[in-house]
């Protein structure tokens, strides 16, 4: 049989990189070196509790929102107040909590559309090369060199206030970095030799695409969404901050740190507080990237 057979018929088999067994093992590898790292774990909790309270706020708190308490204005932290209460009575925490849904979800639509416009977009500029290289990437180039925050800034100026453009405005900002990284990942995968070995054994470029090039580029682009969703946060934070973000009484996380900032010398958990709660999120977040980033290496 000719080497071109042999490869053909490898392809026509559809042989994976590896046995079942031996990805079972290597995944099972993996998550026990994950468990080793308390940092990890107490970071992936951190993040599972946000985004617990994201979605169903009332289980970490029995308080209402936009509860006012005129006698119990400005009180510090304690017990019956985790992070105190601001200057109308209304209890910290749980306006910090309530405000998780409007940022969690803000920065998952942020983060969908990074994924799609810049895994499309560096895709096509990876794959296909040539003068549609060149043309996307010089795109790509002109975004890269405006500031991330400054060309959100400037979209949501465009689209107007609210949650949803303020989500669309960082996700556009996003969208270069993404496509940086997929494309230098397809552009990797595609010199292999395994998929040189397919395309001699007679297999289309799409099945190529599907079948070999996509799934083996995902791995870095799985972790640059882990570090861009606490760059989307801080951004949209920011944003909530300048007054872009959802309006009055929404407890935006932004809009909270915004509001007691006219108080820091009396109140000073007003502002401290919440903007402790975003930071530990991030630097969480950074800290499953990094894990991440060795493991894929």
């Amino acid at each position: 049989m000719t080497l071109v057979a042999d490869v053909a018929a490898l392809d026509s088999e559809d042989v994976p990189a590896e046995e079942p067994a031996g990805r079972y093992a290597n995944l099972r590898h993996r998550l026990i070196q994950l468990a080793r790292r308390p940092l990890f774990l107490a970071a992936t909790l951190y993040v599972l509790f946000v985004v617990a309270s994201a979605f169903r706020p009332g289980l970490f708190t029995s308080k209402g929102p936009f509860d006012t308490h005129p006698e119990a204005a400005a009180l510090p932290p304690g017990a019956g107040h985790l992070f105190g209460t601001d200057i109308l009575g209304r209890d910290l925490w749980t306006r910090v909590l309530h405000g998780s849904p409007l940022t969690i979800k803000a920065t998952l639509i942020a983060l969908g559309i990074a994924l799609v416009a810049g895994l499309g977009l560096g895709i096509v500029s990876g794959f296909f090369g040539g003068f549609v290289d060149a043309v996307l990437m010089r795109v790509i180039d002109v975004l890269l060199a405006i500031p991330g925050l400054l060309l959100a800034l400037s979209i949501v100026t465009a689209l107007g206030y609210g949650t949803v453009p303020v989500a669309v405005a960082v996700g556009v900002a996003i969208v270069p970095g993404f496509a940086r990284t997929t494309r230098a990942e397809v552009l990797r995968v595609r010199t292999l030799p395994y998929v040189e070995a397919a395309r001699a054994g007679g297999a289309s470029w799409v099945r190529v695409l599907l079948r070999h090039i996509l799934p083996n580029s995902w791995g870095p682009v799985a972790v640059l969404a882990v570090l861009d969703a606490g760059v989307a946060i801080i951004a949209i934070a920011s944003l909530s901050f300048l007054g872009f973000g959802a309006a009055p009484p929404a407890a935006e996380w932004g809009t909270l740190i915004a509001d007691g900032r006219n108080y820091l010398v009396t109140s000073w958990w007003l502002s401290l507080l919440p903007g402790l709660f975003v930071a530990l999120l991030v630097l969480s977040l950074n800290h499953i990237s990094k894990t991440l980033q060795e493991l894929t290496r």
